[in-house]
């Protein structure tokens, strides 16, 4: 009988800072010794393409492994684990995929005792909680002041700086967090909003890109990023260049537990006003079918406001109903198909 070892693609990105030469010195060693004596070799990154001694760091840019077994994925999980234990900031993220699938994730961070770390992930937890941004801040501060290269905590404290509306100290704090490690996507996002704040739509628009080339589809961030890049260039009047942002989030499956789950019908609807504006017709009629089908979602569409873009996107088709559809947009209190019923009947 034959036995074949299943292969699977794996992606693996980020990055963990030691703070020291003596301390990146000490983890290269003990990463030697590992490698050889516990996993065998049997891990599926190079130690050359990701120890970097000019910086202190281990940086892995996104890499995509095609094929590579469960096992040398888990060994290289293991071993990224085990050196977190000595950073003092960053985190690194690895997939191993079957057809687009998710099989397994992990997350890799520093989580020791040492100060900067543990100020970091108590200002981290705080930074979410409605009404602690001053003790967040506190511990952020804490962080920073003991390891200044400290990327996420900036970036952190760009966010509770934005919560509290300081929008100038936010952009300094995400825009310091890009200089430190400018492959991580949460700083570029972070910015971008800040920018969207300031009235700064083309200076949001590249860097919520820049949010999306730093992460991968895997991740919630890309497809948050890749729709309000969308949205900010409808705002500009940018049709053309909104389209594919759009198209390609209308296009992803989200399950239910996804931050971008929610926000389906509302980019289904503002990607059909753009098929409109770009004179494609019937790809904007089954936008609409789509957001008539949809039951919930993060807008505020009204159901006259739905009624009536799928009735006009018919009749600009050339298509059948639309007039019954202008109708019942009228009945439910839609002055836009009663604006465009009169213009019809001249």
């Amino acid at each position: 009988m034959t036995y074949y070892k299943m292969v699977y693609k794996s992606i693996f990105k980020g990055r963990l800072e030691f703070g020291s030469p003596r301390s990146y010195d000490k983890v290269l060693k003990m990463y030697q010794h590992r490698l050889e004596n516990y996993y065998k070799s049997d891990v599926l990154l190079e130690e050359e393409d990701i120890f970097n001694e000019e910086t202190s760091s281990l940086i892995v840019p996104r890499t995509v492994i095609p094929q590579g077994s469960e096992k040398s994925w888990r060994n290289t999980m293991d071993i990224l684990e085990y050196v977190a234990q000595f950073a003092v900031s960053g985190n690194l993220g690895g997939w191993m995929t079957e057809e687009g699938k998710i099989l397994r994730h992990g997350i890799v961070e520093p989580k020791s005792e040492r100060t900067a770390v543990q100020a970091f992930l108590k200002g981290r937890e705080l930074s979410n909680s409605k009404g602690m941004e001053g003790e967040a801040m506190k511990a952020l501060n804490r962080a920073i002041d003991k390891y200044e290269r400290h990327a996420q905590a900036y970036e952190r404290r760009g966010h509770v700086n934005f919560l509290l509306k300081n929008y100038k100290d936010a952009l300094r704090d995400y825009s310091k967090s890009i200089e430190l490690a400018n492959s991580n996507a949460e700083p570029f996002y972070g910015r971008a909003n800040v920018k969207l704040k300031l009235k700064d739509k083309e200076g949001a628009i590249a860097d919520f890109a820049s949010a999306v080339k730093t992460s991968i589809p895997l991740e919630p961030i890309y497809w948050k990023a890749r729709r309000q890049k969308g949205m900010t260039h409808v705002q500009l009047g940018q049709f053309k260049e909104a389209a594919p942002d759009f198209k390609f989030f209308c296009n992803r499956k989200f399950k239910p537990d996804n931050p971008n789950f929610k926000w389906r019908r509302a980019v289904w609807f503002e990607y059909g006003k753009v098929l409109v504006e770009l004179e494609q017709y019937e790809q904007a009629v089954a936008a609409f079918d789509e957001v008539l089908k949809l039951q919930e979602g993060n807008d505020k569409i009204s159901q006259a406001d739905k009624v009536y873009y799928r009735s006009m996107a018919l009749q600009k088709a050339g298509k059948r109903g639309y007039r019954k559809g202008l109708e019942e947009a009228v009945k439910l209190g839609s002055k836009d198909a009663v604006a465009l019923l009169k213009a019809l009947k001249k």
